[in-house]
């Protein structure tokens, strides 16, 4: 049992939040494993040599990862904007953390010989990149 009032217990959560910008897809169709082979190509670089990577990275997951990294930059322009005094240079901007946890899997059947049936699994991820400024 948590001890104090339900509002001193969400200040106490909420002062322990990450307040670095950062961007989350849910439910992307991409599984867990393949999106982490392009994940590991761009953590800790700086977002330009990361940007460079997912450009030109064959992989379908580098699509997905690309926009988000792009979405996870605009947040951290809107962010410091607001604060100008904490604004730092975007060229200073890396990616701290980027990681896939996994998602709900869909469950499809595919027809084979004899009467049977195989069970076909479309894997999905939540992939988020948290970025921070060095």
């Amino acid at each position: 049992m948590a001890k104090g009032h339900r509002s001193q217990i969400k200040r106490e959560r909420n002062a322990n939040k990450d307040v670095r910008p950062s961007a989350k897809l849910s439910y992307a169709r991409v599984s867990v494993q393949k999106a982490c082979f392009v994940l590991d190509a761009i953590r800790g670089k700086d977002v330009e040599t990361a940007l460079g990577i997912l450009t030109y990275n064959p992989r379908y997951a580098s699509s997905i990862i690309k926009k988000l990294l792009e979405s996870a930059i605009a947040n951290a322009e809107y962010k410091y904007s607001q604060d100008p005094t904490k604004y730092p240079n975007p060229e200073n901007l890396y990616v701290a953390e980027c990681y896939a946890n996994k998602g709900p899997t869909m469950k499809r059947i595919q027809p084979r010989a004899q009467g049977r049936a195989y069970r076909i699994e479309k894997r999905m991820s939540h992939i988020t990149i948290v970025l921070d400024a060095r």
